[in-house]
């Protein structure tokens, strides 16, 4: 593997698991007042995004990484939007 392969594998790997701590917290909490959905709907956008980009040139890690950051971003969102009804 190629330093610029480390690199981005690294990138994609921080990126996607930079939300868990939020999730975990908002789970443990409850509490999510602060938060605002409309980064997260920005976010997951972007993501989703980088995604279909990743199809569009066959590049595996940046599926991957994205795919994943996508569904535990839209977690938090989902926590977010159902935590903020009640």
């Amino acid at each position: 593997m190629s330093i610029d392969e480390v690199v981005g594998t690294l990138a994609g790997i921080f990126t996607t698991i930079a939300v868990i701590p939020q999730i975990y917290k908002a789970i443990k909490t409850r509490r999510v007042s602060d938060v605002s959905p409309f980064m997260f709907i920005i976010l997951c956008l972007g993501v989703g995004f980088w995604t279909i980009y990743g199809f569009l040139k066959h590049d595996w890690p940046i599926i991957i990484t994205n795919g994943i950051s996508l569904i535990l971003n839209s977690v938090m969102l989902v926590i977010l939007l159902t935590q903020n009804k009640e």
